[in-house]
């Protein structure tokens, strides 16, 4: 997908881009491309497959049924930006709180989001499930999102506590897996969520699929959740 390609894609999905959000996401391809010479960020760096996995990926979430522009996103294991990063210069009124465990990946966020002039962009460089523990940020996003390979049994535990009474979690998957989900109910519940939607997108040009599970949090988490760092991984809730 070249930028063109991409620009067109969007018109599709009712996103126009102007002058500046393009140079900004040719300015985020050419920083990724650099940085990851030096950390390891991703492992596509040809400037279609970026703009296609990386760049309309993240972006395709607004396509989600009954989506709706939140006030604060919270992007847990973030890595090099996805997809908090191109929501966020798609749409510059959300407040980004992005955590990641690693803090050479901060590092290239902090340079990412000022050289792209990016405002209300908060980096903590955390585990996430401390930083759930935090009474100043638990319970309190409109939307978390999670593009990460961890189970959804073990995303849920620690993204579902960020998320406020009423928001939703969004957990982006490669591939769809009806075990992964059946294995999840259980936790889902646990943790004050709902589980409303399993849609399925197709990228285009390469009809690779991808999945968009969304999870509605409809009561309070309780407060043991999250576990201490690691043990989510460990003993999964089942």
């Amino acid at each position: 997908m070249l930028p063109e390609e991409f620009q067109q894609k969007l018109a599709e999905l009712q996103i126009g881009l102007s002058t500046t959000q393009l140079a900004q996401f040719n300015r985020y391809y050419e920083l990724l491309i650099e940085w990851n010479q030096k950390i390891n960020l991703t492992a596509i760096t040809e400037k279609k497959a970026v703009y296609l996995k990386h760049f309309y990926d993240s972006i395709s979430v607004i396509a989600a049924k009954d989506w709706q522009l939140p006030h604060t996103l919270c992007d847990v294991g973030s890595g090099a930006g996805f997809p908090s990063i191109p929501l966020k210069i798609i749409f510059p009124e959300i407040e980004i709180t992005i955590v990641d465990s690693l803090n050479k990946r901060i590092q290239f966020l902090t340079h990412l989001v000022d050289e792209l002039d990016l405002e209300n962009v908060h980096l903590f460089h955390d585990r996430a499930e401390d930083f759930a523990q935090n009474k100043l940020y638990r319970a309190s996003f409109d939307l978390v999102t999670a593009r990460a390979v961890a189970r959804l049994n073990v995303l849920s535990e620690l993204c579902l506590p960020l998320v406020k009474k009423g928001g939703y979690f969004y957990a982006l998957k490669a591939a769809k897996s009806q075990t992964e989900l059946i294995e999840a109910k259980t936790a889902i519940a646990l943790l004050g969520g709902k589980f409303l939607a399993d849609q399925q997108f197709v990228l285009p040009y390469l009809n690779e699929k991808r999945q968009l599970i969304i999870i509605k949090k409809t009561k309070e988490t309780p407060k043991k959740y999250p576990r201490k760092a690691g043990i989510p991984n460990k003993r999964p809730l089942v």
